[in-house]
């Protein structure tokens, strides 16, 4: 059987809390978070700028790549929290850009950095798999699909142009079938 591709919303918590008293926690806690709620891919996340969060709107404004639609999310009050702690610590650096998640070097993050990263959390969280950054993606979209959100707005949420890029977070969940035999 081929390894899952994805982490379930445990496994994300226990990578989260793995963030706590290291180097970047304030940071990468906001960085895990982000990319689990939103579905970001790690350029994405990367690539974001201080003018797409927020957070008196609560809002957050998703700029897809590889063609992907973007979007506009609401913030919840977890990732609020997150995103103030990571803009306080930010500020202190005084970085030298506008980019949204910055590297000890006061430059923007850099995928390589997020991917180690991510794989030393789930080193460090004892995860069953190695984990990586597109997992969080997943992740997103089969958590969307276990609270009951359907194929189009998984779709939405994610960017996706093609709904066959998305259908497997639904095909897969059993609840769609809750209802049958009763």
């Amino acid at each position: 059987m081929n390894e899952r591709k994805h982490l379930t919303q445990i496994e994300v918590e226990r990578l989260i809390a793995a963030t706590k008293n290291s180097r970047n926690e304030a940071r990468d806690r906001a960085l895990l978070l982000l990319m689990f709620r939103h579905g970001l891919r790690v350029s994405e996340a990367c690539a974001m700028r201080l003018s797409q969060v927020d957070v008196e709107s609560r809002v957050l404004h998703v700029a897809r790549l590889k063609k992907g639609l973007s979007t506009t999310h609401p913030l919840r009050a977890d990732e609020l929290r997150a995103i103030k702690a990571w803009l306080v610590a930010r500020q202190k650096m005084n970085p030298t850009c506008d980019a949204f998640f910055v590297s000890e070097r006061r430059t923007p993050l850099n995928r390589r950095t997020a991917w180690h990263a991510i794989k030393g959390y789930g080193e460090k969280a004892a995860l069953p798999l190695d984990a990586h950054p597109h997992m969080l993606r997943h992740a997103c979209g089969y958590e969307l699909a276990n609270q009951g959100a359907d194929t189009r707005l998984i779709q939405d949420y994610l960017g996706h142009r093609n709904i066959q890029h998305t259908v497997q977070y639904t095909a897969t969940n059993p609840a769609r079938f809750e209802k049958l035999w009763r």
